[in-house]
């Protein structure tokens, strides 16, 4: 029988392949050269002169803003650690676009970050205010986005649990006592919802509870906000706290916090509750209560859903009994229960970014046995996150604002080059054909020009 050679194949009989490692000018991560000169073109690097105070000595080869720096990139690059971020910058073409004739071995790069103290992270935080407040500035001036000048943002305020392995300082246990899980760091942050971006973060101890801190948290927050705009605050019940809502009422800001309903229970069940409009199962109700500690009344709204549940027993009880679902806030707002509800369901995004920010860029992964030293490097990790973020918006680009980090390191950083020099200038080459042609050349851009 003849056999039938029409037969279509998505393969072919591949061809014997020699390989050598006599090639120069190659490198596998041209993408970050955009990040780089994304920086350098708006000042990052004065701008880390300007604010951070750290000396060292006269002999001294790096100085912070070398390792800050490093940092920075080697992080969006993908480094985890600090040996990881000396490997990262072991590219010689990566260095030579870069400018840097060479880098430190992982324990210099861990000894200049032992010498940062407590004040030298608190400038760190303020680099990240300054850094933002300027790529603000230039996606306005670029038309790419409006975001400084809007009257009010909202800001999503979370904390997270970091599991730590070793001991390190300020890894500890949870602060439930009866489930105090692994040890951890418990940092705390706050994101824009409409940007994605870290605002601010602090590293605290892993025994911290949710809410520690959140007032002078929110004070620094405030103080490096344009005093023109406004902020709606959303957060859960972890910051259901009289002083912070205080601090809000005071400088004529909004909040939609989650009410703990430990103890309040009776009084959802005592108010007057109507059905909400073209919503079955749903009832709402709004009113003012004070809290044992706090100053003031303030106002309540509530939603409730009846449960639905399988009954137990095949006998009929001789009353009916409902169980529901409660959801209460408490808020500055004048909006409706139900429209309350579904704007406070809008924070459950900052899950994912938070999630976004751990695994695919290493926040409070990057650690040393120091605490300030390991602080140091989250704000790196914070201000890394924040780039990627900042090139997104300063792009104009709707699809690159959407990628995720480990999208944009897949498809954007990770793209193989071939440095060629003449004319007293460099030229990298990269693969004609892209798979993103539309992303690649909006990343390209925003950070040759």
């Amino acid at each position: 029988m003849k056999a039938n050679n029409s037969r279509r194949s998505a393969r072919v009989s591949s061809k014997k392949v020699t390989m050598t490692n006599t090639a120069k000018g190659l490198t596998s991560q041209a993408g970050l050269l955009p990040v780089v000169k994304f920086l350098r073109h708006n000042g990052a690097v004065s701008l880390i002169k300007d604010t951070i105070e750290h000396e060292r000595g006269n002999n001294a080869l790096y100085d912070c803003v070398d390792a800050l720096f490093l940092t920075i990139i080697g992080t969006i690059g993908g480094a985890r650690s600090v040996s990881g971020v000396v490997t990262l910058w072991a590219d010689g073409i990566l260095r030579k676009v870069a400018g840097w004739v060479s880098i430190p071995d992982p324990t210099t790069l861990g000894r200049i970050f032992r010498t940062f103290a407590e004040r030298q992270v608190y400038q760190l935080e303020v680099l990240n205010h300054r850094l933002r407040g300027r790529f603000w500035r230039k996606a306005l001036r670029n038309g790419t986005s409006t975001i400084a000048m809007r009257p009010c943002r909202v800001i999503d305020v979370d904390s997270t649990e970091k599991t730590a392995y070793g001991t390190q300082q300020g890894v500890k246990k949870g602060y439930n006592p009866f489930r105090r899980g692994k040890a951890s760091y418990h940092p705390l942050l706050a994101f824009c919802a409409e940007t994605k971006e870290i605002l601010q973060g602090w590293l605290r101890s892993g025994d911290a509870y949710t809410g520690n801190g959140v007032v002078e948290f929110t004070k620094q927050l405030l103080a490096h906000l344009p005093n023109t705009q406004t902020i709606l605050f959303r957060g859960d019940s972890g910051f259901f706290n009289g002083a912070l809502f205080d601090l809000l009422d005071q400088y004529g800001h909004g909040y939609l916090v989650k009410v703990k309903l430990k103890g309040l229970n009776e009084l959802l069940y005592a108010q007057s509750w109507e059905p909400v409009l073209d919503t079955p199962g749903w009832e709402q109700c709004s009113f003012w209560h004070r809290c044992s500690t706090w100053s003031v009344s303030r106002r309540f709204v509530a939603v409730r859903r009846e449960r639905t549940c399988a009954r137990k027993s095949p006998c009929k009880s001789l009353f009916e009994i409902k169980e529901y679902d409660f959801f209460c806030y408490v808020t500055s707002e004048d909006m409706s229960c139900r429209r309350a509800h579904t704007q406070y369901g809008r924070r459950a995004t900052c899950e994912t970014w938070i999630d976004e920010a751990k695994n695919q860029m290493p926040l409070a992964h990057l650690k040393m046995d120091d605490f300030w030293g390991s602080s140091a490097l989250f704000q790196c990790a914070v201000m890394a996150y924040n780039t990627i973020r900042w090139m997104a918006l300063c792009s104009g680009n709707r699809e690159l604002r959407r990628w995720e980090p480990a999208t944009i390191r897949t498809m954007l950083v990770r793209v193989a080059g071939k440095l060629l020099t003449g004319s007293r200038q460099f030229t990298l080459l990269t693969p004609s054909h892209h798979l993103y042609p539309a992303q690649w050349d909006a990343w390209v851009d925003v950070g040759l020009h």
